[in-house]
């Protein structure tokens, strides 16, 4: 018993820490959507350049997303369904 509980402690510690990661995660996404300068600060650490237009885009890209949905993959065109080499 003298094990358990400092496992148990752990683990509700770790269980309580994501939660609260991804609590904060989405208040800094939801304020970035409003702040068109703290997107412009984002996306020149990522080493991007951001024009009006883009962070319009960008923007409305982001209040588009509904959390826990998954991003859409890319279609391939019909054509390219190989990697492009022939055997």
């Amino acid at each position: 018993m003298e094990i358990a509980i400092p496992i148990i402690t752990l683990i509700v510690g770790l269980v309580g820490g994501f939660f609260i990661g991804v609590y904060y995660l989405r208040k800094q996404l939801e304020k970035m959507q409003s702040d068109p300068d703290m997107l412009q600060k984002m996306a020149k650490q990522m080493g991007y350049n951001l024009n009006g237009k883009q962070m319009q885009r960008a923007q409305q890209m982001m209040k588009n997303q509904q959390p826990g949905a998954k991003m859409p993959q890319p279609q391939q065109h019909p054509a390219r369904k190989n990697s492009g080499r022939r055997k």
